[in-house]
């Protein structure tokens, strides 16, 4: 045999050696067939509730006209896949590298799980990248990605070090968005030659460390929510920087932040709230001729503002909560005429509000002066803010009654005048509010009966779908957790998960309107939907008189908290029109029947009537409400009849009857009750836990479950939205 004819068998076994590693010929596959395949592998994997992939008409020739499929011109050849809010769940498709072409994958927004499959990695001519808001955990190894110029997985569960995909994957870089996940390690160095990345967001992580040197060449930057450590030096903002959007909140950094901050000219957001800054505010801000956003909350600043902070003329936001200034309002902050939106919750201020002139900025939208020391009267001159949208005023000690003249404020859509030492009546002229769609009155002194407040919110969603600013600066995670109801589930889980970028994101959907969880409708069966919840809460006060039957006219009303008053007469039965998740009247002096129609509140979870004087039967409706977890109705001692023990009253303890010396049960209560926590319900638990698996990934990709319902005080809908 010749040398060369030897050869031929070694060229083969090479060749069939690429083909192994390659997959390309070894399947056997043009794109048609692998994109079927991906198919078949998603309906596998997705019994139900399938997306648009499911329409894929495989008898077609080609696969370039499937939705979500794109492709060469020139080639036909697949380069482009977009399978994001397709309802995907279980794995991810391992074979992506078939399509040799490929260029451009999105699986964003599923609730894709498990670990990248290293197939992915083989996909060279990647450059772009995005499979965040899903499940994927494990560690991120993009390393074989050497293409790649957008890279997003935020919103996953991966963990580890990032560190070993640079310089790899660094050549044509541009944006990378890891937020959201466990990442560790430390940043120095890691990115050092990723020459032409402009955007990184390192957010919501647990990198550690000092900053990265290298922020100037960027365009935005955000390390939020990491556990950074050290002082910023005055060499990290060079005369080069050409930053727009800066990000440090939520670490541990200290010490003075530089005055060459002032060589970063293009910044229009600037936050370095929640560390351990101190010394004067620097001067060198003022320099920030485009700066709109500045977030200085939670820090140790000066209580001296320097005027050179005026300078910024195009200054919309300013937050400097929680730097406990104490005395009074500083008379600067009322000479920043463009600001829209003014924070100052958390100082321990005394006094002041009026002398400081900031009820005469001409522009304010939201004022925040919650969580002070304020006493005294309430300031009717706030009624002269034409364009106020939040007044938010707290945790003070604020007595005497509320101004009638509020309700002169047309724009209002949030008022909150909760903990304080109010009195009087709710003034009927809050009525006149039209916009008004949160209202949080609870822990004061008031009377009277509950005011005719109901509004359709449909057309100030409307304005504020227009408004791209309308939430700035309103995602104070502070604020939604003094308004969350945490004592109950599912609510009491949220704070561990709440971060600064989901708060935002949350408000902003809230505001105009979009539903962002799962809202029950009463049906004969619970059915779940995407809309705007609401949130009445006015516990805790003196109120007195009925529930008027107006309130069934709140279609979207979903938890209704009126506990600790001293409301009275019987419960209308227009209550049980309203798609309720939580029902609190304990504490007060309510009589009469409890309404058959709360045994159509299909959705009711937690139902706490204790307390009352409620009388006659018990209403055998209520079995019905198979979700109901929580209930309670105990010390009602008029209350009469027969608890059946099947059905859910009996998921449920003893308890939940006690005081009750007339309400018997259909059999023998001795080992009939269940072996469960007081007033739990382990059967309706299971229900639930099934029924919203499907819909798990919107818990996961917008910060937790039910946060909207957690967060609003009062959503005042009369009409249903659509």
């Amino acid at each position: 045999m010749s040398d060369e004819a030897a050869t031929i068998p070694t060229l083969i076994l090479l060749l069939l050696s690429s083909i192994l590693i390659t997959g390309d010929v070894v399947e056997g596959l043009s794109d048609k067939e692998v994109v079927a395949e991906l198919k078949q592998f998603l309906q596998e994997h997705n019994p139900i509730n399938r997306g648009g992939y499911a329409e894929w008409d495989v008898s077609e020739p080609t696969p370039c006209n499937w939705s979500g499929i794109s492709c060469d011109a020139a080639m036909g050849r697949v380069v482009g896949v977009d399978l994001s809010s397709s309802n995907i769940s279980g794995p991810a498709f391992g074979k992506f590298s078939l399509l040799t072409e490929l260029a451009r994958l999105d699986l964003s927004a599923n609730t894709i799980d498990g670990t990248l499959p290293a197939d992915l990695n083989r996909c060279c001519g990647l450059r772009y990248l995005n499979i965040s808001h899903n499940l994927i955990s494990g560690e991120l190894n993009v390393s074989g990605l050497a293409n790649l110029e957008i890279l997003d997985v935020s919103l996953n569960r991966f963990e580890g070090p990032i560190a070993f995909n640079f310089p790899a994957v660094c050549t044509n870089l541009s944006v990378l968005n890891v937020s959201t996940n466990n990442f560790t390690g430390e940043m120095a160095g890691v990115f050092d030659k990723c020459q032409k990345l402009r955007y990184l967001d390192l957010s919501a992580n647990h990198f550690s460390g000092e900053i990265w040197q290298g922020l100037n060449s960027l365009r935005e930057f955000s390390v939020a929510e990491n556990d950074l450590t050290g002082e910023i030096l005055p060499g990290a903002f060079t005369a080069d920087c050409a930053l727009e959007s800066l990000d440090l909140s939520d670490n541990n950094f200290s010490g003075a932040l530089p005055n060459s901050i002032a060589n970063c000219p293009k910044l229009n957001f600037l936050s370095l709230s929640g560390n351990g800054f101190g010394g004067a505010i620097p001067s060198g801000i003022g320099a920030l001729m485009e700066l709109e956003s500045l977030f200085l909350g939670r820090n140790r600043f000066d209580r001296d503002v320097s005027e050179e902070l005026l300078n910024c003329g195009k200054l919309v936001l300013l937050d400097l909560n929680g730097n406990n200034f104490g005395g009074e309002v500083q008379e600067i902050f009322g000479r920043f005429a463009t600001l829209k939106f003014l924070v100052l919750h958390g100082n321990n201020y005394t006094g002041g509000i009026e002398k400081s002139g900031i009820l005469k900025l001409p522009e304010v939208s939201r004022l925040d002066l919650s969580f002070n020391s304020f006493s005294g009267p309430l300031p009717a001159a706030i009624a002269e803010m034409r364009k106020l949208k939040f007044l938010i005023l707290a945790y003070n000690n604020f007595n005497g009654s509320i101004p009638a003249e509020y309700g002169n404020i047309a724009g209002l859509q949030a008022l909150d005048l909760s903990f304080n030492e109010l009195s009087g009546e709710i003034p009927p002229s809050i009525g006149n509010l039209s916009s008004l769609l949160w209202l949080m009155l609870a822990n004061n002194r008031l009377t009277g009966g509950i005011a005719n407040m109901g509004r359709d919110p449909e057309p100030t969603f409307a304005t504020n779908r227009k408004d791209a600013g309308v939430a700035m600066g309103s995602g104070d995670c502070l604020t939604l957790k003094r308004w969350l109801p945490a004592n109950y589930p599912p609510f009491n889980f949220v704070y561990t998960v709440m971060t600064h970028k989901s708060c935002q994101t949350t408000w902003d959907r809230l505001l105009k309107g979009l539903g962002i969880v799962p809202v029950c409708t009463n049906t004969s069966s619970p059915i779940w939907t995407l809309a705007i919840s609401g949130y009445l809460q006015l516990s805790g006060n003196l109120l007195a008189g009925g529930v008027p039957p107006e309130i069934g006219g709140m279609r979207n009303l979903n938890l209704l908290y009126l506990d600790a008053n001293r409301l009275s007469s019987g419960l209308p039965r227009e209550i049980g029109r309203l798609p309720l998740v939580s029902l609190n009247l304990s504490y007060n002096c309510f009589s009469g029947e409890i309404p058959l129609e709360l045994g159509g509140i299909r959705c009711l979870e937690i139902l706490d009537l204790s307390r009352n004087n409620f009388s006659g039967e018990f209403p055998g409706s209520l079995n019905a409400l198979t979700e109901l977890s929580k209930f309670n109705v105990s010390f009602n001692p008029y209350l009469s009849g027969v608890v059946p023990l099947t059905g859910q009253m009996a998921t449920f303890y003893l308890n939940s009857f006690l005081g009750d010396p007339n309400i018997s049960f259909s059999s023998s209560a001795a080992g009939a009750w269940p072996s469960l926590p007081s007033g739990g319900g382990a059967t309706a638990t299971g229900r639930r836990a099934r029924a919203r698996e499907g819909v798990s990934w919107f818990f996961v990709a917008f910060i937790s479950a039910f946060l909207t319902c957690g967060i609003i005080s009062f959503v005042l809908l009369i009409n249903r939205i659509s």
